[in-house]
């Protein structure tokens, strides 16, 4: 499938139905709930605030998916047998669906709490964890699976606050799997709208009908974890094309959500270093915090700042080389200033796709992250701080290439499979959006997600209760380590599918092989303290973690 063509969208939102006239909008921030009601004329709508009943319709899926995942219930494919007409949301007779095509199309048949087996009584507890108090009252909806019914109505207050109550690492799973509903018109209500929504809207669809006819709409999240709901005459896939625009317009400001995935950048890679000096003279081998000079071999100088996310080391042959270590969105921005610019924004947001993509199909994976050149011949990579406008642009894109064609571009030339940096921003000018510019560059392409919050999370169980065992030893000697942080949770361990083990700061994960041997717990231990000093001056030491991780291991071994 290709990018969504303007004409076609202009037709289909010029189509929508005359009738409605209004699109209540509602999202749960600072403990409260904020409302907006949107118009195309007409009468002005009933005021609605958050005490409003709304119909539970089909966003009980979302809840069971939030559950099975986070709670490691097997949810195996749902195959499609061609009798049940619920099918219709799910498969072709003898084909299968997954959990996240299942959630993003809808397919209430694989959600089934009897078909995945979930018990009420643990269902309950889950909830009753996170909403602070049992789920009785006003949460009795979510008491227990028999009340995840489509016709129950629910406040949405109560909504919004027990999507509120689920944090990042239970939902970024469901978060990445309802972005398609914007992106992929397979399964998609929403689809075409990423031109309004980039990646900020990470929703459910429902349509349900009741006495004043057909409604629908959807509830989730923003990209900054707020929950948000919204709902009008027709059902999700009209109220998608007809109020789109407007709908964008009128989201919250989107605050800056964690910085997934992990790009190492080899700079300067064609000019070798002289020397790096700081305010206290040349720079040791180690992370870089401050203000630096660079002087280059051929006598050049260059002038930077770093907050510990450049660091200078030495290469076989004992010469200085400066690497960076950038979540993808901070790599992304980083790329835009020094490659183009965040001006023209439409140019920029096609630009910053390009760069993701080109970084999806050039680095290689080293040790859990993707490493590249900063090099003319790949991409350039600004050593200093993104600029702001830059890393809006980077976020409002975050997880967003182009599928299915090799992705290049150049400043001035444009050509086949190539987009011209110039050319985009003379198109922006004229008006064009960015998926536009996209599609003329990549004929080929189509808007789809790349994981930049890094892989699904298949947890292993044993690894988690190991360290959940050890932390309470190690907890004295940790404490005397200037920097160590305790992530507020216990991070998730996750199976490794290849390459080496690895830590995941922006979600709290450790992915590795089960727990075999005693090197194996060495590892866990090793990619846990990565994760605790974060903020210690020598927590990308791996010599330091090494040897802090052995004597950690070791101190379990005494106590048994």
């Amino acid at each position: 499938m290709g990018f969504a063509r303007p004409a076609l969208m202009l037709a289909t939102l010029l189509a929508a139905p005359a009738w409605a006239a209004s699109l209540d909008v509602a999202w749960w921030r600072d403990g409260k709930v904020e409302v907006r009601q949107l118009r195309q004329g007409g009468p002005p709508p009933p005021s609605f605030d958050g005490t409003r009943q709304v119909p539970l319709a089909s966003l009980w899926k979302l809840f069971v998916y939030v559950y099975a995942s986070d709670t490691k219930v097997a949810m195996p494919d749902y195959r499609c047998g061609g009798r049940d007409p619920e099918e219709v949301y799910c498969c072709d007779a003898g084909q299968s669906i997954g959990h996240d095509a299942a959630l993003a199309q809808s397919c209430g048949l694989f959600f089934s709490p009897k078909r995945l087996m979930i018990a009420n009584a643990p269902w309950r507890k889950y909830w009753t964890g996170r909403l602070g108090a049992a789920p009785a009252g006003e949460f009795a909806w979510l008491a227990d699976t028999a009340q995840l019914a489509p016709g129950r109505m629910v406040k949405l207050d109560s909504l919004l606050r027990a999507l509120g109550s689920i944090p990042a690492a239970s939902r970024q799973d469901a978060e990445a799997a309802l972005l398609r509903v914007v992106l992929d018109g397979r399964v998609g209500r929403g689809a075409g709208t990423a031109r309004w929504f980039g990646s900020q809207l990470r929703v459910k669809t429902y349509s349900w009908h009741q006495a004043g006819g057909r409604i629908g709409g959807a509830a989730g999240w923003l990209a900054d974890g707020t929950p948000i709901w919204f709902g009008g005459a027709g059902g999700s896939s009209n109220v998608f094309e007809q109020w789109a625009p407007k709908l964008a317009a009128s989201l919250p400001p989107v605050g800056a959500a964690d910085d997934g995935g992990c790009v190492v950048v080899d700079y300067f890679k064609r000019y070798p270093i002289r020397a790096v000096r700081g305010e206290r003279g040349i720079a040791a081998p180690g992370p870089l915090n401050g203000r630096y000079h660079v002087r280059f071999e051929n006598g050049q100088n260059l002038a930077l700042r770093s907050n510990g996310e450049l660091m200078l080391v030495q290469d076989k042959g004992g010469r200085p080389q400066l690497r960076g270590r950038f979540g993808v969105n901070d790599y992304v921005a980083r790329v835009l200033d020094r490659e183009a610019n965040a001006n023209e924004p439409e140019a920029a947001k096609a630009l910053a796709i390009a760069a993701r993509t080109y970084l999806q199909q050039n680095a290689v994976m080293v040790a859990g992250c993707q490493q590249i050149a900063d090099s003319s011949a790949t991409q350039r990579v600004s050593p200093s701080s993104a600029t702001p406008a830059a890393l809006a642009i980077a976020r409002w894109t975050d997880q967003l290439i182009v599928d299915g064609v090799t992705v290049r571009y150049h400043s001035t030339t444009p050509s086949e499979g190539t987009m011209a940096w110039s050319e985009a921003v003379r198109q922006a000018k004229q008006g064009k959006q960015y998926d536009e510019l996209l599609a003329a560059a990549y004929p080929g392409g189509a808007l789809s997600t790349f994981g930049n919050t890094g892989a699904r999370c298949q947890r292993l169980a044993q690894n988690e209760d190991w360290l959940a065992r050890s932390l309470p030893r190690w907890r004295r000697v940790l404490q005397r380590e200037a920097g160590y942080e305790a992530p507020a949770q216990a991070p998730l361990v996750c199976a490794l599918q290849s390459g080496a083990p690895y830590s995941e700061q922006s979600r709290n994960r450790i992915y590795m092989r089960p727990l075999a041997t005693r090197e194996d717990r060495i590892t866990l231990a090793h990619e846990y303290l990565h994760l605790g000093l974060r903020n210690h001056p020598r927590g990308q030491d791996e010599d330091y973690v090494e040897q802090l991780a052995r004597r950690l291991v070791d101190l379990n071994l005494e106590a048994i």
